[in-house]
């Protein structure tokens, strides 16, 4: 079973994608070419960044409760 938020212990979250730019000539022309999944909790607001690359397989909401 999922253990909730690990700041405030709610079940309540969500996801959004985002994208950001990285270092070098990539910030220099703004290409924003990190790809990230953001799980946030709807209660407190904490929020982890999943790399999409990275986190593929299983649902990030999974890692965010610990599951």
């Amino acid at each position: 079973m999922e253990n909730g938020c690990i700041k405030c212990g709610s079940q309540d979250a969500d996801t959004k994608e985002v994208a950001m730019t990285g270092a070098g000539f990539a910030k220099f022309f703004d290409v924003q070419n990190n790809q990230f999944t953001v799980v946030f909790c709807n209660n407190c607001g904490y929020s982890e960044f999943y790399n999409q690359n990275a986190s593929k397989t299983g649902s990030v909401l999974d890692f965010f409760f610990g599951g």
